[in-house]
C-alpha cells in the first residue's frame, strides 16, 4: 500500500487540538529562541503561557515583510545558525531580499507537504512530473522537485524557459503532469498547438502556481492540450515555499494543510477578521517551523475561505483561489480595483480571449482612465470589435463602478510569457 501523505485526523476537532498544540509549542520556541520575537512579544506584554487557547492568536502581534527585510540577512531566526542547513529568498526585485532558513526538519516537513499536493491531484508513482520553475534561491523548483522525489513519482527537471527542450522532453519523455506558472501553461499550450505535438504527446495534467489564472485562460488551456485536469498550488517561501495547498478533483476551493499552519482571514484597513465569506488578507503562523518560524505573518494576498467542507469527503479547511494583493490594489476616481476584478469581468464574457493589460494614465485634464486591451477569441461567433468593447465597458462599469477605454486585439498578438505576466501599467506620475 502506498504512504499516504495526508494527516489522518478522525475530525475537525482532532485538528483544532493539534493546532492548539502545535501555537504553543510555536510561541514558545520563538520566545526562547528568537530576539526579534522576544521583544516583540514583550513589547505586546505577551508570555508564553498566556496561551491557552486557539482565541489567544488574536492577542499576539503581526509579522511583516518589513520585519523579514530588517533582519536580513537572517531574519525571524529562532535555532542555533548550525542547525541551519539551507537558505531560500523570495523573488522581490526591490531592495533587500526576504531571506528564509531552514532546518533539516523544515525540509523534511516542506516536502511532506509538497508530495501531498501531488497525492491530492491524483497523481501515481508511474507519472512522469515535467518542472518548468525557477531553480537557484527561489523554492519553486527545489520544492517541486523534492516534493515529487518525496512522493516517489518521476521528476524531469527542465527548468524555466527554453520552450524547444520542453517540448522535446514532453515528446520523448512522455510527461504526464507539467508545473509552471499559469502564463507558461499558456504558452506551452499554444506552441505545442502550433508545432501539431498534441498527439504526440502524453500529458494529462497541469498544476500551476505563482501567478493568478483567469476562467478563460484555464479553458483555453485545457482545450489546446485536452487534458484530463488542472490544479492550483498555493505556497510562499515565508512559508517553506509553494506546495501548501491545492484544490482537490472536485475544484470547489483550495485545501490548505491547517496541520501545519494556522489562516486567518482579516481586513487588511483594521486587522480585524473579515465576516464569512469575505474578501481579506491571508495572515498565517506556522505550527512546527523550527528556523524562521512566522507569527501572524501578513502575507498580502487577497482570498476568502470556504466555510464548508469540500465534498470530496477531505476535512482539511479550504480558501478560495488567491484573487490578488492587498498592495497590488489600483485606486481609480477613488474606487478600489482588484486585478481579480478585472480577471473576472472578462472571463464573463464568451468572445473575449484569456490575455489583458490594464493601462492607467493621467491625462493634461488632471483625471485619471484605464484602459482594457485584451483580445478576443479565435471564434468570436461573429461579434465585431465594437460589440465586445462595448459589453466590456458596460460589465467593467456595472460589476466594478468606473468607466474605461477598451482596445482590441486579434488572438495571439498580446505578449506571451514564461513567468508571470506583466498585466498592469500604471503610467500615472
Amino acid at each position: 500500500m502506498e504512504k499516504t501523505f495526508m494527516p489522518q485526523f478522525k475530525d475537525t476537532g482532532e485538528l483544532f487540538d493539534h493546532q492548539l498544540e502545535g501555537l504553543k509549542w510555536t510561541v514558545s520556541h520563538v520566545y526562547n529562541g528568537s530576539p526579534f520575537y522576544k521583544k516583540q512579544f514583550e513589547t505586546a506584554g505577551i508570555m508564553p503561557e498566556d496561551v491557552r487557547s486557539l482565541d489567544d492568536l488574536s492577542g499576539l502581534p503581526f509579522t511583516t515583510g518589513n520585519d523579514l527585510k530588517e533582519g536580513y540577512p537572517l531574519p525571524l531566526l529562532s535555532v542555533p545558525e548550525e542547525e541551519v542547513v539551507r537558505i531560500h529568498a523570495s523573488s522581490g526585485t526591490t531592495g533587500k531580499r526576504k531571506i528564509l532558513c531552514y532546518t533539516q526538519k523544515d525540509l523534511d516537513v516542506w516536502f511532506d507537504m509538497f508530495a501531498r499536493c501531488y497525492e491530492m491531484a491524483g497523481l501515481t508513482r508511474k507519472d512522469r512530473v515535467q518542472i518548468a520553475v525557477g531553480y537557484g534561491v527561489w523554492t519553486a523548483g527545489m520544492g517541486f522537485q523534492m516534493g515529487c522525489e518525496r512522493f516517489g513519482a518521476m521528476a524531469v527537471p527542465v527548468g524555466p524557459g527554453n520552450v524547444d527542450m520542453h517540448c522535446q522532453f514532453l515528446v520523448d519523455m512522455q510527461s504526464t503532469v507539467f508545473c509552471c506558472t499559469a502564463s507558461m501553461a499558456l504558452l506551452m499550450a499554444e506552441e505545442i498547438h502550433k508545432r501539431g505535438l498534441k498527439d504526440k504527446i502524453n500529458l494529462k495534467k497541469i498544476i500551476m502556481g505563482s501567478e493568478r489564472s483567469s476562467t478563460a485562460m484555464r479553458t483555453r488551456i485545457k482545450e489546446l492540450l485536452g487534458l484530463e485536469d488542472m490544479f492550483d498550488i498555493v505556497g510562499m517561501t515565508e512559508l517553506y515555499g509553494p506546495g501548501t495547498g491545492l484544490d482537490c478533483s472536485r475544484h470547489e476551493g483550495i485545501h490548505y494543510w491547517a496541520d501545519q499552519y494556522i489562516l486567518e482571514i482579516l481586513d487588511p484597513e483594521t486587522l480585524e477578521p473579515v465576516n464569512d465569506g469575505e474578501v481579506g488578507e491571508m495572515v498565517v503562523t506556522s505550527l512546527s517551523k523550527e528556523a524562521a518560524p512566522l507569527i501572524r505573518y501578513r502575507t498580502r494576498d487577497l482570498t476568502r475561505k470556504i466555510d464548508r467542507t469540500c465534498s470530496c469527503g477531505n476535512i482539511l479547511f479550504m480558501h478560495d483561489r488567491i484573487m490578488g494583493r492587498s498592495d497590488d490594489m489600483i485606486i481609480l476616481k477613488g474606487v478600489n480595483i482588484y486585478p481579480g476584478q478585472i480577471d473576472s469581468v472578462l472571463s464573463s464574457i464568451p468572445e473575449v480571449g484569456s490575455e489583458y493589460q490594464l493601462h492607467l494614465e493621467r491625462k493634461e485634464d488632471g483625471k485619471d482612465y484605464m484602459t482594457i486591451k485584451t483580445e478576443v477569441q479565435q471564434a468570436a461567433n461573429g461579434s465585431t470589435a465594437e460589440d465586445i468593447k462595448s459589453k466590456i465597458k458596460k460589465t467593467i462599469q456595472s460589476k466594478i463602478l468606473v468607466s474605461c477605454n477598451v482596445d482590441i486585439y486579434k488572438y495571439g498578438e498580446l505578449p506571451r510569457y514564461e513567468g508571470k505576466a506583466k498585466r498592469i501599467f500604471d503610467n500615472r506620475r
